[in-house]
């Protein structure tokens, strides 16, 4: 599989939450309905720099050869995090169907877990092209 385009969508799709979870966290409090105090404000704003960071990180590794036992400490972060993300995604789905927000972002993170796993526990192949 080449991972070049995986890296890529996961690191636009972290960037994308990262910079509206870093620049609109009282915005984005309200959108779901809760009081946008200083601590929730905080926590969502640090939550936006974790998906920066992760998003800037996908991205600086998007030509590097990723599975097996290259770069498995990226490609075992991403696939934890959007595992464990998408589960509590799907719970939060299944308790809220009326919010079209958290199934889109369950399918996703969905969608991404399934292939960071496919990343993770498979062989990388080298393209011939790009060793000659």
């Amino acid at each position: 599989m080449n991972t070049k385009y995986l890296m890529i969508a996961s690191s636009i799709a972290m960037g994308l939450a990262g910079v509206s979870a870093t620049f609109l966290p009282k915005e984005i409090l309200t959108y779901v309905g809760l009081n946008s105090t200083v601590l929730p404000t905080l926590i969502i704003q640090a939550t936006g720099a974790l998906y920066l960071g992760f998003a800037l990180m996908n991205w600086m590794a998007k030509t590097v050869l990723i599975g097996g036992i290259y770069s498995k400490p990226l490609c075992l972060g991403n696939f934890l995090h959007f595992t464990i993300a998408a589960l509590a995604l799907i719970k939060a789905a299944f308790h809220h169907p009326d919010v079209n927000a958290v199934l889109i972002a369950a399918i996703a993170y969905s969608i991404f877990s399934i292939l960071f796993g496919y990343v993770l526990f498979t062989s990388p192949t080298i393209n011939k092209r790009q060793s000659q």
